[in-house]
């Protein structure tokens, strides 16, 4: 399968007007029509709005249980790029002779943190519990379930997933925690290629997880159907209050379509919403951060469920870290990259004053990542500034010339939304990365960039890579205590700088849902026969476990998908 570029850019970057108009509209407060529609142009048991992980999961799941189910894809089919795909492919899967007691705790922990003494930020209990319940009850099958849709995908082991990544928390060390990689037999020969690119059989990460659920899909046959290029905006409800389906846009017209017993919401986070971002996100969250998933997610399923009359939970958190933020923008944001170079030998990051401040390790290792990020977003209130917004990775030229700096086969890269080479040459002659032949030399550069305003202190600098060539020396990092597997010197001429802010592959949280996903009022109440599933209603947190998004597909999306088939069939 390949994908053509022309094609996917246009399909990614342009979209329908109504598509991105939609959620900002709903803002506004164009909620539903008071009417139904005289006449429905497609009707299904089931409509899931969104296909990707958690859509699919829906969906396969509703149709193996006897329902109908029509999915509203908003993306052109040469041009589906879901964070699904874009993603490292990593799911949990807990071994199935753990202490399950132990897993629900852990998994309570990660989601609210009301098991925990210590905790002192205020979450909702009555659905962090039930949530926790039905991850311990389903995870530890999700390899079991993905091999059910296609007896050829492999959950390959990860050094460092098979364990609890918060070893402090509750049941860490009792639930025998696990996570793997998608993959088929054989990760790719090329990690560095596109695996879009890739043979089936040498596919791995995201791609090899979404490619099996797409098997999952194929195998219900006529059971379920995609409508793509057709985005929902509005929800439909009856007299008596129950959702029975959703306006959408085909082909620049209005449709009205019907859902007999349940519409679910699986529309991603709003991670490319103006407007959500500026109103949810800590720190500058406009300029002050960028993601490195799908720019389809504008947060459509929120403001549909919000004029409906659904609650909020969680918004203002996002799977974070620190990325480099690229020259290229949607919906004037820009869109950023996934960098496994930080942290890197021959490399620090620096504030806009010169200083470091945290180990780098900790920018790519899991979970302390989420850690870091709680750094960099730190505010001075006395200067009414963001410090370290940007922040800047300083490197040399053996790191330059060692790796490319971002991932070149997931994520933006992976699939030609930013252009990257193998040695970085290309973001230098852009100005993305500063070059300059002498630390001296790069410290001013810094300072004269817009974003920096004048804030870098070169003596600081100086001084601040100096400090850290001698604990290279030394083999021991006696400020930050970074691992000295990564500790080389920076030193070999020229010298580059790249800006990294707040971002990662999405936000989490979104509308108020309880653990069948129901969506729920501010007061509680269930909105009937309105489900939502995925990013766009996050059971976690700040607190995550990477793979932790794929694995609420899964889990959720399996239980989900077997509740709205059972549902009666609603009036309208």
């Amino acid at each position: 399968m390949t994908t053509n570029r022309r094609n996917f850019l246009k399909g990614a970057f342009g979209g329908t007007a109504a598509a991105v108009a939609a959620p900002a509209a709903l803002f506004a407060g164009e909620a539903q029509a008071a009417d139904l529609p005289k006449k429905w142009d497609m009707t299904a048991d089931v409509v899931v709005c969104g296909y990707g992980g958690a859509g699919a999961t829906t969906a396969i799941v509703a149709a193996q249980n006897g329902a109908k189910v029509l999915v509203l894809e908003k993306n052109p089919e040469n041009a589906h790029i879901s964070n699904t795909r874009m993603s490292g492919g990593i799911f949990h899967c807990p071994f199935k002779d753990g202490d399950k007691k132990a897993l629900q705790d852990y998994a309570q922990a990660m989601f609210s943190g009301e098991n925990i003494p210590w905790k002192e930020e205020g979450e909702m209990p009555e659905y962090s519990v039930e949530c926790a319940k039905l991850w311990a009850e389903l995870s530890p099958t999700n390899l079991d379930f993905l091999q059910s849709l296609d007896p050829e995908f492999i959950g390959g082991s990860q050094p460092g997933f098979n364990k609890a990544s918060f070893p402090n928390f509750p049941g860490a060390k009792e639930c025998k925690y696990n996570a793997y990689r998608a993959t088929y037999s054989k990760r790719m020969k090329n990690f560095n290629q596109p695996s879009y690119h890739s043979p089936k059989l040498e596919t791995s990460s995201g791609e090899a997880f979404w490619r099996c659920l797409e098997e999952g899909v194929k195998k219900q046959g006529d059971k379920i159907k995609v409508e793509w290029e057709t985005p929902a905006f509005k929800l439909y409800k009856n007299a008596k209050g129950d959702v029975v389906g959703v306006a959408a846009t085909h082909k620049g017209k209005t449709v009205n379509v019907r859902a007999k017993k349940a519409v679910v919401l699986c529309t991603g986070g709003y991670e490319y919403s103006k407007p959500m971002r500026q109103a949810f996100l800590e720190g500058p969250g406009v300029e002050g951060w960028a993601f490195y998933g799908t720019t389809s997610n504008t947060g459509d399923g929120i403001a549909m469920g919000m004029a409906a009359g659904a609650g909020l939970q969680k918004v203002g958190k996002a799977a974070a870290r620190v990325i480099v933020p690229t020259q290229k923008r949607f919906n004037g944001m820009r869109i950023g990259s996934i960098t496994p170079s930080v942290g890197a030998p021959n490399s620090i990051v620096v504030d806009n004053f010169g200083k470091r401040y945290e180990a780098e390790t900790k920018v790519t290792d899991n979970p302390s990542r989420y850690f870091f990020y709680k750094a960099a977003v730190e505010f001075n209130i006395t200067t009414l500034a963001y410090p370290r917004t940007p922040s800047w990775m300083i490197f040399d030229e053996t790191l330059r010339n060692r790796m490319p700096l971002v991932a070149l086969g997931i994520s933006v890269v992976g699939y030609d939304m930013v252009q990257w080479d193998a040695k970085n040459e290309e973001a230098i002659k852009s100005g993305l990365v500063l070059k300059a032949d002498t630390i001296e030399e790069l410290a001013e550069k810094v300072k004269n960039h817009p974003e920096n305003k004048n804030r870098m202190v070169p003596e600081n600098l100086v001084e601040t890579v100096a400090r850290f060539n001698k604990f290279c020396d030394e083999k021991k990092d006696e400020d930050f205590n970074r691992r000295p597997a990564t500790l080389g010197k920076v030193e070999a001429g020229p010298f580059y700088a790249m800006p990294l802010v707040a971002g990662g592959p999405n936000t989490k949280g979104g509308l108020l849902a309880d653990a069948d996903r129901r969506v729920l009022t501010w007061e509680g109440k269930p909105i009937p026969h309105l489900y939502c599933v995925g990013e766009i209603a996050s059971v976690l947190k700040f607190v995550y476990q990477g793979g932790g998004n794929l694995t609420e597909c899964l889990v959720y999306g399996r239980n989900t998908g077997k509740i709205v088939a059972k549902l009666p069939n609603t009036a309208v």
